[in-house]
């Protein structure tokens, strides 16, 4: 395969910190990267020197040819001006228009985004996915993603995956993407580059692969760091034989030892999240009852009623704006329904982890160990007292790093803090919104090693479906209708009803173990149809089943006009404006149908 790009013994230092040391490493065409470490390993400065916006200290990057280099950052920085200026600039209409490729990404990314809407009028999530569309409808041969599923839900990652997939399966260029999902990783990358100490560990296969293959790099370190200690206790021995004999030593056996003595490695993997006390839990906790949720005319949860026992352990997933953090503040009791209640456990104890770091910003002037201390100064873990530095220190931050202060800290650090904060102060329900968000993958997995062994209530919002099929035991969505859904066939049911696959969606839910105590949103327990309310719910099933064939025809045929009207901008505007329209409907229809489908059987 052709080679694209390359790094020739690259050496970057910041400040007194040396990121790359003299790495080398190639990418050839058709090869789909995933790049992996600690926070602050250097991760995204290699991204940078590799598509040349960071000149290296020593060393040289060099490409094939004209090879074009295509980067996100991890700030969506758009231009100014509309969806459409952005994604195509000056482009002619038809040159992309009639590019069955590049409506994919419009149809993927852009469905519920108007092509004249200003930019800056967009949310967190609609701006990430204007960046990637305006990237993915170019032809560069080498695409670097820095962190691309962030603010993306699991509808927008599997899309996002599968697209990249087929774009890079067939040799046309290089993918090399920084992200902490590790499902992306695995479903996505072909080979994976560990960035840690100023190195650069390559492997073969996605994450799974990557783990095992680091695993037994691990096991064959540790043997070799066993050998290296039973000579290096003889040779201390041999140094300890009296002083005055020191002196007529070899000084050969003197420099052996201390060579031995200097060359102790630094550990790796030294992070681990500590289980603390947990206040003991009653049988109630937390009950949503009959409540509903709205600013203005927008109405986010419609007489939702979902009860929250002890040790539950819940993921909730849903298309962006459908209301997941409003609901996790009224279980928070930050936010207060519009109608209905949210009753409490007189035992909780709720801590939450927002979506954003900026609840750290009023302790910026702080040092990390003193925001820990005005917490709790010390903890018993395992019949052992720990102080606040031994706690940060347990949680990946060094002495030096203890004592910066917040302001300084990067994203996972202010993430991982986050973290401790809520740990100390011994709660007994957890409600973690976006937890994945600036964590890399070792601090992912301490956190899921924590999660594991949980014994108290957890809630968890999140787009990473490793995460959520590992620590959760049932899922639930909003899907923008206000109705909070069961999901028994888990996150990839809710991908095939967001996708329009509805009956398998249905029968996956009927075959589905379920909980005799599991709240239901769609009718009474314990209620059951009569033979007149089953004949119209399967008429009804069958009207939907044909309007969804119908809007199907329809979609096909609105691509088509948009191709046969590509120079006509403000006829492509209203034709894209009808296809979302179309996209609405279809979504209430699908959600008709499941209600209707439970009393048809």
């Amino acid at each position: 395969m052709a080679h694209l790009l390359g790094a020739d013994r690259v050496t970057l230092t910041l400040g007194t910190r040396t990121l790359l040391d003299e790495v080398s490493l190639g990418l050839d065409d058709g090869a789909r990267v995933g790049v992996v470490g600690p926070n602050g390993a250097g991760k995204s400065t290699l991204l940078r020197v590799l598509s040349g916006a960071q000149a290296p200290d020593a060393g040289r990057v060099t490409r094939s040819g004209s090879t074009r280099v295509a980067v996100l950052d991890q700030r969506d920085e758009l231009a100014v001006g509309t969806v459409l200026d952005v994604v195509h600039g000056s482009a002619d209409p038809h040159l992309w228009a009639s590019d069955a490729r590049i409506r994919a990404v419009h149809s993927g990314l852009l469905a519920d985004v108007a092509l004249d809407a200003d930019v800056s009028s967009l949310s967190g999530g609609q701006r990430r996915r204007v960046a990637l569309a305006a990237l993915l409808v170019r032809d560069d041969e080498v695409l670097v993603l820095d962190e691309p599923t962030n603010h993306l839900d699991v509808e927008g990652v599997a899309w996002l995956a599968e697209h990249l997939v087929a774009r890079y399966s067939r040799g046309q260029g290089a993918l090399v993407v920084v992200t902490h999902d590790r499902w992306f990783l695995d479903a996505v990358c072909t080979r994976t580059w560990e960035v840690h100490d100023g190195t650069v560990d390559q492997y073969d296969g996605g994450y799974a692969a990557y783990v095992l293959a680091r695993a037994e790099r691990n096991r064959q370190a540790a043997a070799s760091e066993e050998r290296r200690q039973n000579v290096l206790r003889k040779e201390l021995a041999w140094l300890r034989r009296g002083a005055p004999a020191r002196t007529s030593k070899p000084k050969f056996r003197i420099d052996a030892a201390n060579a031995l003595i200097a060359d102790e490695p630094p550990p790796r993997d030294q992070l681990a999240l500590t289980r603390m006390a947990t206040a003991r839990l009653g049988k109630d906790v937390l009950d949503v009852e009959d409540v509903t949720l709205a600013y203005g005319e927008k109405v986010l949860l419609d007489d939702v009623t979902w009860r929250i026992g002890p040790g539950d352990r819940f993921g909730l997933v849903g298309v962006n704006g459908a209301g997941k953090t409003s609901l996790m503040g009224l279980l928070a009791d930050r936010v207060q329904p519009t109608r209905g209640r949210v009753k409490r456990g007189k035992t909780i104890q709720v801590a939450e982890l927002r979506q954003d770091v900026e609840d750290l910003d009023e302790l910026a002037d702080l040092r990390v160990v003193e925001v820990v201390e005005r917490e709790k100064r010390s903890v018993v873990v395992g019949g052992k007292e720990l102080t606040a530095s031994q706690l940060v220190e347990r949680l990946g931050f060094t002495r030096e790093r203890a004592r910066t202060p917040v302001r300084d800290l990067s994203g996972g650090e202010r993430r991982r803090l986050q973290l401790l904060r809520l740990l100390v102060g011994e709660p007994n329900v957890l409600l973690l919104d976006e937890p994945t968000n600036d964590l890399d993958t070792d601090t992912l997995a301490a956190l899921e090693d924590l999660l594991d062994g949980w014994p108290g209530t957890l809630v968890v919002i999140s787009h990473d479906r490793y995460l959520l099929e590992r620590v959760c035991d049932r899922q639930y969505a909003l899907l923008g209708d206000g109705r909070l859904r069961d999901l028994p066939g888990g996150v990839e049911q809710y991908l095939e009803l967001r996708r329009g696959a509805v009956p398998r969606a249905s029968a996956a839910a009927e075959t589905a173990p379920r909980a005799s105590d599991a709240p239901s949103t769609a009718a009474p327990e314990g209620s059951t149809p009569s033979p007149a309310d089953v004949r119209a719910a399967r008429k009804e099933v069958a009207r939907i089943e044909r309007r969804l064939s119908r809007i199907a025809e329809l979609e096909a045929g609105l691509h088509d006009r948009m191709a046969a009207n590509a120079t006509d901008h403000e006829q492509v505007l209203a034709l894209d404006s009808d296809l979302r329209a179309l996209a609405a409907e279809k979504d209430e229809l699908e959600a008709a149908w499941l209600e209707a489908a439970e009393t048809a059987g």
